[in-house]
């Protein structure tokens, strides 16, 4: 069982800044990936930025130079800073995890998403 626990989303103006965290907890062996979606109404699910255990890291082009993914991974955390931030990027956040369980299968998880709201 593994459970994923977000914080830190809210409201701020266009160009500010916010920084997500999420932390898995549970019946972990080892993180394979982690990384954040994005979901504003009437959109498809979007993947915004991933991170594998080799160190892997990709961006969604429309964030690129002002998000920033990072883990820690003695912590199980993975974190998403937010920077000038823009209208367009107001949607409720998703962390997801690629997991092996403590029975060392794959799994994958969802966090209970956090809302970004940009004003203008």
């Amino acid at each position: 069982q593994v459970q994923l626990v977000e914080s830190g989303g809210g409201l701020v103006q266009a160009g500010g800044s916010l920084r997500l965290s999420c932390v898995a907890s549970g019946s972990i062996f080892s993180i394979n990936a982690m990384g954040w979606y994005r979901q504003a109404p009437g959109r498809q699910r979007e993947l915004v930025a991933s991170i594998t255990t080799s160190g892997s890291i990709n961006y969604l082009d429309s964030v690129k130079g002002r998000f920033t993914i990072s883990r820690d991974n003695a912590k199980n955390t993975v974190y998403l800073q937010m920077n000038s931030l823009k209208p367009e990027d107001a949607a409720v956040y998703y962390c997801h995890v690629d997991i092996l369980g403590g029975n060392r299968r794959r799994y994958a998880y969802w966090g209970q998403g956090a809302q970004v709201t940009v004003s203008s």
